[in-house]
Parts: C-alpha cells; structure tokens; sequence
C-alpha cells in the first residue's frame, strides 16, 4: 500500500510520498517511491509511484534510458521532453507498453499490475503543472479548483486537504497540511508509514527549494502528529454535545 499527494498552489508545487512497500504480513520493505529529475535553471520533474513496484521501476528506469520514437528516430526520455504535456504522454505511452509486454505473464501468474503516478514540475517558459496518470496510461491535470492531486490509500488523507487547501494557501503550509494528511493516512492503514519523501518547488524557480526525507523520531513531524491529535480533541471537546433526545 503506498500514500502519495501532490498540492499545487500559486506559489508553488508540493509532492509527498511514503516509502512502504509490503508483499504480505512478513515482508515489509522501504523503497523510494518519489524521484526527481532536475536541469537548474531550466527543468524539474518529480514522479511519485502507487501500485507493482517492479512495474513502476520499469516504468521510471525506462524513461530515464529512453525509448526511440520510430517516427523520429529520436530517443525519447523525460529530460528532452519540449513540454511537461508531452512528457506526460510518454509516460503513458510508457505504460502502456510495458503493459503490452508484461501483462499477459502477469496475469497468468495472477499478479496484480496496475501503477499510477503523480507527475509535477515545470520546464523554463512553460506554467508549473502537476498531473496524476491512470494505468491505462490516460492522465488529468490539476486545476486552481481542486489543487491537489493523490494516488494509492487517498480515502484517510483526502479530508484534510478537502477542508484546509486552496489555491492561494501558502506553499508550507501547504506541506504542513499535506504532512497532516499523510499522518491521518499513517493512523488508519498500517500499510503506509515512515520514512516520507518531500518536494518542494517554487513557482518559476525550476529548481527544488526542498528535497527531504522524514526519518522515524524526526522532532517536527512526531511534534506535528501530537498537536494534530490534541487539536482534535479539543475542538471535539469543544462542541456542544448534540441536543437530540429519545422521543418515544
């Protein structure tokens, strides 16, 4: 099970993603499910994974190699991408192959293979984008409405970010709030825990103002996990009790 979200706000881009990975009870593992890929100055790209591991390896090792356009000729990877669009195609394009090539043994040995992905960054001249893209290799992209995108055990954390994010929200508190979401995640599904990868981006920048991993007893975030709770209740405690009596 895997937790990611991405919040984009006007000031920027935030991208958060736990590190477990489990193959039953007894096999529990951490492995990097947040990679970034960056050109000071000129580009970033951050791809955050849910689902097969081995596909979303295969999936990230293959567009970090390239594959050759047979149109082109070219050798086609997320680096030499002309816009975060296109480089959004090719990692739906991506998965689809793999798909193609993998999914018929996979599914003879009844193996579950779907993947997703949050893809966020900005390429020098173009707008700050995030996307999430589907198994399918088919792909939405976050908009001033809703700016957040998530993938994996969204259900626990999505609340928070429903109430608490707007567009004009600053970029840390937005990491804040999104850290928040990713501890109420940690609180009801043991399947998503420490370490927490983070991203952070300023808008324009194409640089990451951020790039940090939260570790097991980090004091920030265990001193954010207990205000949140006694925050909770608190405001619990605060309201009046419901004034409904039985009628009958």
């Amino acid at each position: 099970m895997t937790y990611c979200c991405g919040i984009l706000v006007q000031g920027g881009l935030v991208m958060i993603a736990d590190t477990r990975t489990n193959a039953g009870l007894d096999n529990v593992s951490t492995f990097r499910k947040l990679h970034v890929w960056t050109e000071p100055g000129e580009r970033i790209m951050a791809l955050a994974s849910s689902g097969n591991l081995s596909l979303s390896q295969t999936v990230r090792s293959t567009l970090t190699e390239g594959v050759e356009n047979p149109d082109t000729g070219e050798i086609e990877t997320l680096m030499n991408a002309p816009t975060m669009f296109q480089a959004a195609q090719r990692i739906g394009r991506t998965i689809r192959r793999i798909n193609g090539t993998e999914g018929a043994a996979l599914n003879a040995a009844e193996v579950e293979y779907d993947v997703a992905f949050l893809f966020g960054g900005q390429i020098k001249g173009e707008r700050l984008r995030l996307f999430m893209i589907y198994p399918a290799g088919n792909f939405i992209e976050c908009t001033t409405d809703t700016p957040y995108l998530q993938i994996g055990e969204h259900k626990y954390g999505k609340p928070v970010l429903d109430r608490a994010i707007s567009f004009k929200t600053d970029v840390y508190d937005a990491l804040k709030i999104g850290l928040i979401s990713m501890d109420s995640t940690m609180r009801s599904n043991l399947g998503v825990g420490l370490p927490i990868d983070l991203l952070v981006v300023q808008r324009d920048a194409c640089n990451s103002e951020l790039n940090y991993r939260i570790e097991p007893g980090e004091p920030y975030f265990q001193d954010l996990r207990e205000r949140w709770s006694g925050a909770l209740r608190a405001a619990h405690i605060a309201i009046p009790r419901p004034p409904y009596v039985n009628q009958s």
